[in-house]
């Protein structure tokens, strides 16, 4: 069991070279689907691995026992190594529901300020400019769907990149990509390596943003040379937009406007192949946390059906 147990926590550590693998060989789109539903799944495989270790630690102790109406403490082959492990457990699991609760407040005070701020300003449409010095643009999800763009923001770029930054602000929107960003951001908190999975998945969505902009626009020269006038105008400033916002100016730029010049390549069989071991990895670590939990949850079951001796 506690062998089963321990495959979640080790398998994520190959999740941050396989998911960027998995974004160069697929459709933006495509992979920014794969690679958040990979993140979660290997999170919450994670979540209860752990959480079934500490639960056998504390199984052990006869408190908990009597408390659990177990005959006996649970009985496990391994018992010097499974109360250390179900104590590190514990703290991880801790410091893991600290950072989240955290973040959750400082997102979602983030977030009402920013659709407080966007909610006073008159909106043309979708567009909501607010008068600020530092140059910022993102897409705001709520009801309605707000693009935000600082006056400064405006006066750095030309007319043709002003309509082809809304272009991509409004693909954000359009496909919802706040929910995969929050989705990474939930994820990033379970296991330690997927926060540079986390870094991935804000990537994919940028990159699918820009896709589909340039199909939108039918110029992709005009997307890359946006979003990078954007991102040079927009580097140095601070902002106050919520994680799960996404902007234009985020991510590797560069990499984001190679992608775009770059001639569109079909991937190949191979690729395609290399693609999916993030998403073997992921089925095995759901295997084996499932054994796991279900191997635990059987021997409690034994543990409060036999008669004490």
């Amino acid at each position: 069991m506690t062998a089963l147990l321990l495959l979640p926590l080790i398998l994520p550590l190959l999740a941050p070279t396989l998911a960027r693998r998995t974004l160069d060989r697929l459709a933006p789109a495509t992979a920014l689907w794969v690679l958040t539903a990979s993140a979660l799944a290997l999170a919450g495989t994670c979540v209860a691995a752990l959480g079934a270790l500490v639960l056998t630690g504390l199984l052990k102790l006869p408190a908990f026992a009597a408390l659990g109406e177990l005959v006996h403490p649970l009985r496990t082959p391994s018992d010097y190594f499974v109360l250390p492990a179900a104590m590190a457990a514990t703290g991880v699991l801790t410091v893991s529901v600290w950072t989240l609760v955290r973040s959750a407040f400082r997102q979602a005070r983030a977030f009402r300020n920013a659709r407080t701020q966007a909610d006073r300003r008159p909106a043309a449409g979708d567009l909501c400019v607010i008068d600020s010095p530092d140059p910022d643009a993102y897409a705001l999800p709520g009801r309605p769907h707000r693009i935000v763009v600082t006056t400064a923001m405006l006066r750095s770029l030309g007319p043709a990149e002003r309509e082809a930054l809304f272009a991509h602000e409004r693909a954000h929107n359009r496909a919802g990509h706040h929910y995969f960003l929050a989705a990474a951001e939930l994820a990033a908190h379970c296991h330690p390596a997927l926060r540079a999975t986390r870094a991935t998945i804000r990537l994919a969505a940028e990159r699918a943003a820009d896709e589909a902009a340039a199909e939108a626009t039918g110029d992709r020269r005009l997307i890359a040379t946006a979003i990078a006038r954007a991102a040079l105008a927009g580097h140095a400033s601070p902002s106050t937009r919520p994680d799960f916002a996404p902007a234009a100016t985020s991510g590797p730029v560069p990499q984001r406007v190679a992608a775009l010049l770059a001639p569109s390549e079909k991937p190949s069989r191979t690729t395609r192949r290399t693609a999916l071991l993030l998403v073997a990895c992921t089925v095995l670590s759901v295997a084996a946390g499932t054994a796991g939990v279900v191997d635990f949850h059987h021997e409690v079951e034994v543990a409060q059906g036999e008669e004490g001796p």
